[in-house]
């Protein structure tokens, strides 16, 4: 704590970082919200999280988050939080200029802090989710994986860029957002647009498995000739599972899961 403190100290002593938390920073007339790893030493570049929030939210929502912030503090992860326009995102078409601002935070937060430019997640929940989709869609080239809950990109796009890996959950009783099913009722079709960006073939056999006992998912994987996808899938609706990021984040930088 007196180490996070001190840290605090220091980079609100430079005009460049001066923001955190609740205290947004600008790029013109935008702004996002950071929130620091809790150990972080002021000096090791850190992965990085860019959340983009739900409809009718904001970014200080997401860096004071339970199941958002509480799995980046702790696993030494920098989680990047922009504002919306009218706090909503234009992501169902393309040449979002909504992806343009997204870039041009993550450019920002660098010149503010050290950041691992090869661990860098893109992630989304709802319209936020979508956003997600949308950013990776048309700038994922450089994203190390996509994390995305409950909210897509029409699966009929072709997307000019990728991550390097996707990750999506979704509920089949989503009633907000609603669960995107193809031909023939095609429970996978969630990441039928990445299934096809990536030239993959069949998936896993379902994979149970639960972060707290009371949502089991079933995941499928499809290990790809252009990179890896990961659907769970459960039975609940339109909600941040309680864990799902921090469970993502500990496979992707090969720590122990915990929880949250």
């Amino acid at each position: 704590m007196v180490l996070r403190v001190l840290i605090a100290i220091l980079l609100l002593a430079s005009p460049v970082a001066a923001c955190e938390a609740d205290i947004a920073c600008r790029i013109d007339n935008r702004s996002y919200h950071v929130r620091l790893p809790d150990d972080w030493d002021g000096v090791t570049p850190m992965p990085v999280m860019l959340h983009f929030h739900g409809w009718g939210r904001q970014g200080d929502l997401v860096v004071n988050h339970g199941r958002i912030s509480a799995s980046t503090r702790k696993r030494g992860v920098l989680l990047l939080a922009p504002n919306g326009n009218g706090r909503t995102w234009n992501f169902r078409r393309g040449r979002s200029e909504d992806v343009d601002f997204a870039a041009a935070v993550i450019e920002d937060a660098a010149a503010r802090f050290p950041i691992d430019r090869a661990r860098i997640f893109v992630s989304g929940y709802s319209f936020g989710s979508g956003m997600a989709w949308r950013y990776v869609c048309e700038n994922g080239n450089g994203v190390a994986a996509l994390f995305a809950v409950s909210g897509t990109i029409d699966q009929r796009e072709t997307c000019p860029e990728a991550p390097g890996e996707v990750r999506h959950v979704h509920g089949l009783s989503d009633n907000v957002m609603g669960y995107p099913k193809g031909q023939g009722n095609d429970l996978l079709y969630p990441v039928a647009l990445w299934r096809a960006a990536y030239d993959c073939d069949g998936a896993s056999a379902p994979d149970p498995y639960f972060i707290r006992s009371f949502l089991t998912f079933d995941r499928y994987t499809w290990d790809c000739p252009r990179g890896r996808v990961t659907f769970d899938q459960h039975a609940g609706g339109h909600f941040i599972p309680h864990g799902w990021f921090g469970r993502q984040l500990d496979e992707m930088l090969g720590l122990t899961p915990s929880y949250p």
